[in-house]
């Protein structure tokens, strides 16, 4: 066990910290999704290029009453990044088990309740009881602070919401579940950067198309919708949940397919990368249709998001042989 003071991964400052290009506020969407969030921010930080292994949002699908929620693949992620990330048994204090990861050149993941990150600020903290994953970077358990990756960046949580975060008050018996916890090893195999990153995501991107859905899954989400929009329209379906379900993550996922193939493929994956713009704006533009509770046709938009989505595919398709 390491002795006490902070133990930090890679001495990283929430105030001096730079997000990734992935995270900036000039796109449709800031935040993909709270656990390839937290692995961007990782890889950034540690030097490497957390776009190589966007690639695997080809394989997004509409899932029957929701989209995919993608994480990248832990194949890919060794391969790419010599890391390994692999479930952990939390079967002692977090804390502590936080600190000696940290001081052995490790971390974790961890599945924390968004009421004590203060970084949700706008949206869960202190008001609503939402499980987030987040990665530590640093921790001082004598000062009870904790450094965590989070959504966009680098954030410090303290004192009382340390305490509730690794459950330490009154009230958190052994009634309650562990949090889902990973182990994240760096000694995998060897980081590729540079050319040799490129040529290796390129691999990667022909193998994922082959295992794209099907059919298109935007036509599929469309017949789902003309079903649910009643509900929706009627309030007897939560939109919020709903949209954050279906439009928002379709149009983030596949917000960084486009990022990647221009950083891949440059200058000949434009069309692909305008084709997926439209399936982005596609999903904001249905999203605030949505959001206005009055009854309209889907269908128009649904078709062209979808002929959006068969031409991006075909274009990657074309390329990748």
């Amino acid at each position: 066990m390491p002795a006490g003071g902070l133990v930090s991964l890679l001495g990283e400052d929430p105030r001096t910290y730079r997000s990734h290009a992935l995270h900036t506020s000039d796109r449709t969407y800031m935040e993909i999704n709270c656990y390839t969030d937290i692995l961007i921010e990782l890889l950034h930080a540690r030097g490497h290029e957390p776009m190589a292994v966007m690639g695997a949002t080809v394989e997004v699908d509409f899932e029957g009453d929701q989209w995919t929620f993608f994480k990248p693949p832990p194949e890919d992620l060794t391969q790419l990044f010599g890391l390994d990330v692999h479930e952990m048994q939390p079967y002692r204090a977090l804390e502590d088990q936080i600190a000696e990861q940290i001081a052995n050149g490790r971390t974790l993941t961890v599945e924390l309740d968004s009421w004590y990150l203060p970084d949700t600020a706008a949206t869960s903290y202190h008001s609503e009881h939402v499980k987030s994953s987040i990665v530590a970077e640093a921790i001082d358990r004598e000062e009870q602070l904790l450094r965590y990756f989070h959504a966009t960046g680098l954030y410090e949580l303290r004192g009382e919401d340390y305490r509730g975060a690794f459950r330490l008050g009154a009230g958190t018996g052994q009634e309650i579940l562990p949090p889902y916890t990973e182990l994240v090893r760096f000694d995998a195999g060897t980081a590729l950067r540079g050319e040799q990153l490129r040529a290796a995501a390129r691999e990667l991107l022909r193998v994922r198309l082959q295992r794209r859905p099907q059919t298109n899954p935007f036509e599929r989400f469309g017949a789902q919708l003309e079903r649910e929009l009643p509900l929706l329209l009627q309030g007897a379906s939560d939109y919020h949940s709903y949209a954050f379900a279906t439009v928002r993550m379709a149009g983030s996922a596949f917000e960084a397919t486009a990022s990647f193939v221009a950083w891949l493929l440059r200058e000949d994956g434009a069309l692909a990368h305008d084709a997926l713009g439209r399936v982005v704006e596609g999903c904001k533009s249905l999203s605030f249709r949505l959001a206005r509770r009055r009854e309209f046709d889907p269908r128009p938009m649904i078709a062209e998001i979808a002929a959006a989505w068969d031409q991006a595919m075909v274009r990657l398709d074309d390329l990748s042989r």
